[in-house]
């Protein structure tokens, strides 16, 4: 039985939508701002990828990962994507990532009610016991969000992956555990100003 079942979640900034096909048109338009997929140690997708970067998403949903499309509530423009991935339901645990957004996205509410909605899936809805991030070494803009997030880091994995482009990454890891989501939760309310 699959621990995360695929669902939209909604907020106030964003919506998280199950991701399908038909999202696949304005992920490409999205990715164009910003053109993330030139960055060396970002694996984001090219225009020319998302076909198959969302074809790999839905497949692995099918084996109890989930991945959305980021909805901008004001503009109903789509302007990202992120998902649970290497969901382990006998451990009540998932990795979050997968995550990137258009420019025009950045520096706003999104990534914060993002990450909001879907930790309090994870924590409040299904009692996860932890949730972990990772990201690359040299990702900074990546790692600072997860630190404002509220994660800790534990740790970095060395001569973690080979990157697309052949380098070897070191990945760093971080997490939230099930004690301190109240603390974290509270935080990211805080910075959203709508309770």
């Amino acid at each position: 039985m699959q621990w995360l079942k695929p669902m939209p979640l909604v907020g106030h900034f964003i919506t998280l939508e199950v991701l399908s096909l038909h999202h696949i048109d304005e992920l490409k338009h999205a990715v164009l701002d910003g053109e993330s997929w030139k960055l060396w140690y970002a694996n984001v997708p090219s225009p020319e990828q998302m076909h198959s970067y969302v074809e790999r998403a839905i497949i692995e949903a099918k084996n109890g990962n989930s991945a959305f499309a980021v909805r901008c509530n004001s503009s109903h423009k789509i302007v990202g994507t992120t998902r649970f991935y290497n969901v382990d339901a006998q451990h009540q645990r998932a990795l979050l990532g997968y995550t990137w957004y258009a420019k025009a996205a950045r520096r706003s509410p999104v990534n914060t009610e993002c990450k909001l909605l879907m930790l309090k899936y994870l924590f409040d809805t299904h009692n996860a016991i932890a949730v972990e991030f990772r990201t690359h070494f040299f990702n900074q803009q990546s790692r600072k969000a997860i630190a404002r997030l509220g994660a800790k880091q534990d740790g970095i994995l060395r001569s973690h992956q080979i990157t697309r482009d052949g380098s070897i990454r070191d990945t760093v890891v971080y997490s939230i555990i099930a004690s301190e989501w109240p603390a974290v939760k509270n935080h990211l309310l805080n910075k959203l100003k709508y309770t």
